[in-house]
């Protein structure tokens, strides 16, 4: 299993990796720990992509989770599948509130309360952006795409991965 999520902030990207994981055992990435270096600004998009090539070529099986389109469209030939998730901005936002703390992303659930409102925000600017973090550029990547590919517009449909 060689899978590629890809979509929103809050889309169910961790949720669905966990349930194929369950399914069929495989290394996952979440682009996050390869596209930052510390904090807030972006490492040189070359290393990030040297960095997801690596790790690639170190799994057997694996799943690759994300919203960095500029990371994935390099390595996107490497997967069996491509799955978009694109539940759509509200369902997104919902994810984002009810989302557990995440010690690999913050220290402590304050801190990640405290950068709720930046989340939400950035969120709902998913459909009007056109870097490589919104909707158009996720669309044109899922298009361009020839392989194996799904995309599911409901969490309900998650079941079906």
């Amino acid at each position: 299993m060689k899978v590629i999520l890809l979509g929103n902030a809050g889309a169910g990207k961790s949720t669905l990796s966990r349930k194929l994981m369950a399914k069929h055992p495989a290394a996952r990435l979440s682009l996050d720990e390869v596209a930052f270096q510390g904090g807030t600004e972006r490492r040189p998009l070359q290393d990030s992509i040297e960095d997801v090539k690596h790790w690639i070529a170190c799994n057997e099986s694996w799943i690759i989770e994300g919203c960095y389109a500029d990371i994935i469209e390099p390595v996107l030939e490497r997967c069996d599948e491509l799955i978009f998730l694109n539940p759509g901005v509200d369902a997104c936002i919902a994810h984002c509130r009810s989302r557990p703390w995440e010690p690999e992303k913050f220290s402590s659930r304050q801190e990640q309360d405290e950068n709720l409102e930046n989340l939400l925000q950035w969120v709902n600017s998913y459909e009007s952006r056109t870097d490589e973090y919104g909707l158009s550029r996720h669309r044109a990547l899922y298009e361009s795409f020839h392989g194996k590919k799904r995309e599911f517009n409901d969490p309900s449909e998650y079941e079906l991965a």
